[in-house]
């Protein structure tokens, strides 16, 4: 089972590797560029205990979108638990019970007055580290449609998922292979 805190930190990590070139169409632009756009990520995954936003943010944020697409790539269940290993260690994790917000009981993994590149490392690192440890790595994708590349978890119960969003990316392929389909019959 998936807590909440940790689907939305995984969500955080998800839309991190979706605002780099190589998550999206082949040529798309970053759009981790600059400080607006930080404060816009923050603000749409709720990162929350994260101050003001700095130039020095924005460079270890982008640095560590670069690390956490690397455990993506990983080949092997080892390779990807150094790589985590490593970026929990650099995070300075300091485990703590918390409710807020609405919310129950629930474990931050971050330090108190932590960065939010220091954060989203301790957060979403310890949330890759639960995929990994249940053995559920597979689930870290990469949608399969050729003109995206956006990353995903898929949290679907056969392990099924192919696209990032069934209703673009796999919709736009199957609407092409029917169409293929019906150009081959009418010969």
């Amino acid at each position: 089972m998936i807590t909440h805190d940790t689907r939305c930190a995984l969500d955080s990590v998800v839309d991190l590797l979706n605002s780099a070139p190589e998550g999206e169409a082949p040529g798309a632009p970053d759009t981790l560029t600059d400080l607006a756009a930080l404060a816009d990520f923050v603000r749409r995954n709720e990162i929350s205990g994260v101050g003001d936003l700095g130039p020095g943010d924005l460079a270890a944020v982008r640095a560590l979108r670069a690390r956490f697409a690397e455990i993506f790539a990983a080949g092997d269940d080892r390779t990807a638990a150094a790589r985590l290993n490593a970026l929990v260690a650099s995070a300075g994790t300091t485990p703590q019970l918390t409710d807020h917000d609405g919310y129950d009981w629930h474990v931050h993994y971050f330090a108190p007055g932590a960065s939010v590149a220091d954060h989203l490392a301790a957060d979403g690192g310890m949330a890759l580290a639960f995929l990994l440890v249940a053995g559920e790595r597979e689930r870290l994708r990469r949608c399969e449609a050729p003109d995206c590349r956006y990353a995903f978890v898929d949290l679907s119960r056969n392990r099924s998922r192919r696209y990032c969003d069934s209703r673009t990316c796999g919709n736009r392929l199957h609407v092409a292979a029917y169409r293929a389909r019906r150009r081959e019959a009418a010969g």
